[in-house]
């Protein structure tokens, strides 16, 4: 038994906000520094009051729409995300309600950027082991309201959005290898080091980030994790027709290809209109590439995601 996407979907909200946008709205930067600094040019924010399952529910309407299926197909719900709507229940059972979708099973799962990747690997196992046959996996965020907007080195990072995938099981194979890594020991160098107690939030509540440390970490691991899933598979990264990186900043996605030995014509890269949006980077990446027809069925594509934790891991794929 073998699992394989069968729709792909995602959802921006709003309209894109420029780095004039945000120079203009009182945040002390410029279009010349945050391009410079990271390749992002826009991204885009939720709406007061709009949440991950809103961004979710409609990336899951296009990618059950791709696939052919109504939500009462599905019997696995796995929602990556590190902004739930609310502490519990989770996202996934939000995003269940919403679809109207009764029974599944439904969970989220929490390794930040390295969210969807996590989540995807999950649903393969699961539909693998003959347990369930159709699997909903969702990327979504809303990291606009964890952003400490007088902190230009980390506001003007990050984006809103969300996107989906519908995995099924059967007798192809689209899962080729997947592996998943995490070190706990540098929690520190990107975290949200708060919590709610009493009613109250204790510690910081606003994303904190070591900048050059996370981008050593990540360059390192996302090199490796990527070797290791294609060995797993029995080929060469060579053998990749595409690569889709985690949308961190445009300087490690150019510095994981070099590291690789793939050239930038194989990374899809959608950092500069998205920034990052965390757990939704990869599949938005991914619905984008293949909506523009840039990747054909039978070719190889390269999953990777890299997160606070730290997490890291990739998954290789046909579709």
């Amino acid at each position: 038994m073998f699992s394989r996407i069968t729709g792909i979907g995602s959802f921006l909200p709003g309209q894109a906000v420029t780095n004039d946008d945000l120079a203009r709205r009182g945040i002390e930067t410029s279009d010349e520094w945050i391009t410079s600094r990271t390749g992002i040019r826009c991204r885009h924010l939720a709406e007061n009051g709009e949440t991950s399952s809103d961004l979710g529910l409609e990336a899951s309407r296009r990618a059950l729409n791709a696939a052919g299926l109504q939500a009462s197909d599905v019997d696995l719900i796995i929602v990556a995300t590190s902004t739930p709507d609310f502490i519990f229940p989770s996202t996934a059972c939000l995003l269940q309600s919403k679809l109207g979708n009764s029974g599944a099973t439904a969970f989220d799962v929490q390794a930040v950027c390295s969210g969807f990747v996590y989540a995807l690997t999950i649903a393969d196992k699961f539909l693998r082991s003959g347990s369930h046959r159709r699997a909903l996996v969702v990327g979504a965020e809303v990291f606009s309201r964890i952003l400490d907007w007088s902190d230009r080195t980390t506001c003007v990072l990050f984006g809103d959005g969300a996107g989906a995938v519908v995995l099924e099981a059967g007798d192809q194979q689209g899962i080729l290898a997947t592996a998943l890594h995490a070190d706990g020991a540098h929690h520190g160098i990107l975290s949200v080091p708060g919590s709610v107690s009493g009613g109250k939030v204790t510690g910081d509540p606003f994303l904190r980030m070591d900048g050059q440390a996370v981008f050593k970490f990540a360059v390192r691991v996302l090199a490796e994790v990527g070797e290791e899933c294609c060995q797993a598979a029995g080929i060469g990264t060579a053998d990749v027709d595409w690569l889709i990186p985690h949308q961190a900043n445009i300087r490690i996605l150019e510095a994981t290809a070099k590291r690789m030995k793939l050239p930038m014509g194989k990374v899809v890269v959608t950092v500069d209109r998205h920034g990052n949006t965390s757990a939704a980077s990869v599949p938005l990446a991914l619905d984008e590439a293949v909506r523009e027809r840039r990747i054909q069925a039978g070719q190889k594509v390269l999953l990777e995601g890299v997160g606070g934790g730290f997490t890291w891991g990739a998954v290789l794929l046909q579709l």
